[in-house]
């Protein structure tokens, strides 16, 4: 056990390692060796995580082999993690070997305190995006971490809003942004009767554990079990170097299709926002850009997207969902994995990529499970009578097909 290893650095791994290093580690890695531009870092395996859950505790050997990848990636970035002056941050996500999306935990901006956000601010002449990078930490970490619910900190922040006359989050200045730290440090005071923690080696320990222990919470037992995902270790823990979309006009996060996962149609598909780090494109705060807007506003960095969806369609011979950031003007790719499709782009898809070359008919009827052709026969509005309808109301689908019934808000209200 003593000499069984823990930690893989993205230049040890690949795509075919992901019963340990899970799918997200191990595309990571796998771009890498492709020459893609992914933020360097390690991945912690789901043996690790296994290991957690049985015992409470990390296996022998694990912090010894965290600490010694921790030394490589501030090499790698010229930073040193937890330095005053010069602070290297991290990103701590989840990962297992069949994705899981939204299920487990992530915590963004690892390694901030009271005083590397000054650093952070003086490093990068933006005392605004340290103000706003450390306000997302401490909510985040405040939630996966200690427990406290968003809605608290969501209720500072709209107060902060509120009060300055503002609509949106990058409308608030640094000053303001200052005021939502103090308010965000004593609603975790207040809600479970501890400081937030200023050492960046307890902040990744307790991030690490939470990610960990995150692979049984309710939404992913329920998810594994909706899925029918069984005999898996556990989740695998990625530790990457941050890069930022929220360092002004300059930067963005988005994520994208290398086809359009509703129709199955051969476009790039995706969405982004400008001055933003990668929750904001999902969480519905502000209205995300498609594509198109990026190609009129960073044609270079559009075409650089571009090429890297071509490459990793014809690497993966499959349909990939790309996370993306891109700060101040330089891209760099945070994940790809096989895109979720509806049963209609499914079958498009597979039909396309024979005619295309890139599978053969054998793997193409493979890429269309059964309860995917069952979607097909789902009752739908009808073309006609929805062209006559008055339109109410706009939103994405999340499921197939047309349903009427009570709306819940849990998945043990759904049980019921």
């Amino acid at each position: 056990m003593g000499n069984k290893k823990y930690v893989y650095y993205f230049t040890e791994g690949d795509k075919s390692m992901r019963d340990i290093l899970g799918g997200k580690g191990a595309n990571l890695a796998e771009m890498t060796r492709m020459g893609i531009p992914v933020p360097p870092g390690f991945t912690i395996t789901t043996e690790a995580c296994a290991e957690f859950n049985r015992t409470g505790k990390w296996v022998k050997g694990l912090k010894e082999e965290v600490e010694e990848n921790l030394v490589r990636l501030e090499k790698d970035m010229n930073a040193k993690f937890g330095d005053p002056e010069n602070p290297l941050l991290v990103s701590v996500r989840s990962g297992a070997a069949v994705s899981m999306p939204g299920m487990m935990d992530t915590v963004l901006n690892l390694g901030l305190n009271d005083i590397s956000v000054e650093a952070l601010a003086k490093k990068s002449g933006n005392e605004r995006f340290a103000w706003d990078s450390y306000r997302r930490f401490i909510q985040m970490f405040g939630n996966v971490d200690m427990g406290v619910e968003h809605r608290f900190f969501e209720e500072v922040l709209q107060k902060a809003k509120e009060t300055k006359g503002v609509r949106y989050d990058n409308e608030l200045d640094a000053d303001d942004l200052k005021k939502v730290v103090d308010e965000y440090k004593r609603v975790i005071k207040e809600r479970t009767g501890k400081e937030f923690p200023q050492d960046p080696t307890e902040q990744l320990r307790l991030s690490i554990n939470a990610v960990f222990g995150s692979w049984n919470n309710e939404r992913a037992v329920t998810y594994r079990k909706l899925h029918r995902i069984e005999g898996l270790l556990g989740t695998a823990v990625n530790i990457q170097a941050m890069v930022f979309g929220n360092m002004g006009d300059t930067s963005a996060s988005g994520v994208c299709f290398t086809r359009n996962p509703a129709t199955g149609e051969n476009e790039f598909y995706g969405e982004f926002l400008f001055n933003a780090q990668g929750e904001d494109v999902v969480a519905g705060i502000r209205t995300p850009l498609p594509l198109s807007e990026l190609k009129k506003k960073m044609p270079e960095q559009y075409k650089e997207l571009n090429n890297i969806r071509l490459m990793l369609e014809k690497h993966y011979k499959d349909m990939q969902d790309i996370e993306f950031t891109i700060q101040e003007g330089k891209l760099f790719i945070l994940q790809t994995r096989r895109g979720k499709r509806t049963a209609q782009a499914a079958v498009r898809i597979a039909v396309d990529m024979v005619r295309e070359g890139l599978i053969n008919e054998k793997e193409a009827v493979l890429r269309v499970p059964a309860d995917q052709l069952d979607q097909l026969l789902h009752k739908s509005l009808d073309p006609l009578a929805k062209k006559r309808a008055e339109l109410l109301a706009k939103g994405l689908p999340a499921s197939p097909g047309a349903a009427v019934g009570s709306v819940v808000f849990s998945a043990e209200k759904a049980f019921l």
